[in-house]
């Protein structure tokens, strides 16, 4: 049921992206870019959740609240998807001048590397949900040098330029929103089950390191 389930998604999924993308000329350029990004996002995590599915999890915490904010995060991205492909929020529609996509485009292209950077580096420590797996290990190596979370910084600037590429009050702000909450909510019970696993050790990495950018001192 749940393999059909996902197969149903991705086929809607797909479905929406062609209708948008032969809508571009009304949504405008940007929105082309954005669903570029979208689609880029899921050809990047693909191979690592398939590598990673066989993970065995010693510890998950908060499933019930891990599923209603992945869930919530889930609408906000695809409410743009749905706008640009039926026009229904056409009513909160607004102008940019030409060079705010651009500048949103030209974003998406460090952001991209840097959400396949981070998922690289943590190898098969990563996961979709909190939880922690047989050997789990704590990686302060490449991105995770100086920044603890620098995969949340990566989504955090794709759902920022959002609103660069889909010009709409409701499509537009829907993921940064619901991303936004899903952040403040989800990151202290995360940091708290690395704290519990390894102590002392990730202390001192929290010391010299910041949450989404590098401590400057």
């Amino acid at each position: 049921m749940k393999k059909v389930a996902q197969a149903a998604l991705a086929l809607l999924f797909l479905a929406l992206m062609i209708i948008a993308l032969w809508r571009w000329p009304i949504n405008g350029w940007g929105s082309v870019a954005w669903m570029a990004s979208m689609f880029a996002i899921n050809i990047i995590r693909a191979p690592f959740a398939k590598a990673n599915k066989d993970n065995v999890i010693t510890e998950k915490t908060q499933a019930t609240k891990e599923a209603v904010l992945l869930g919530l995060v889930s609408l906000g991205g695809y409410l743009p998807l749905i706008h640009l492909a039926t026009g229904w929020f056409s009513f909160a529609n607004y102008t940019v001048p030409f060079w705010v996509p651009v500048i949103g485009a030209l974003t998406l292209i460090p952001t991209l590397y840097l959400f396949w950077r981070s998922h690289v580096d943590l190898g098969s420590n990563w996961s979709v949900t909190t939880e922690l797996r047989e050997e789990h290990t704590l990686v302060t190596r490449g991105v995770y040098n100086r920044v603890r979370h620098p995969m949340y910084t990566a989504i955090w600037l794709l759902f920022l330029m959002q609103p660069l590429l889909v010009h709409n009050w409701i499509a537009g702000f829907s993921a940064p929103i619901a991303f936004g909450i899903m952040y403040v909510i989800r990151v202290p019970y995360e940091e708290a089950m690395m704290r519990q696993k390894f102590g002392s050790a990730y202390d001192e990495y929290c010391e010299r390191s910041g949450r989404l950018v590098p401590k400057l001192f």
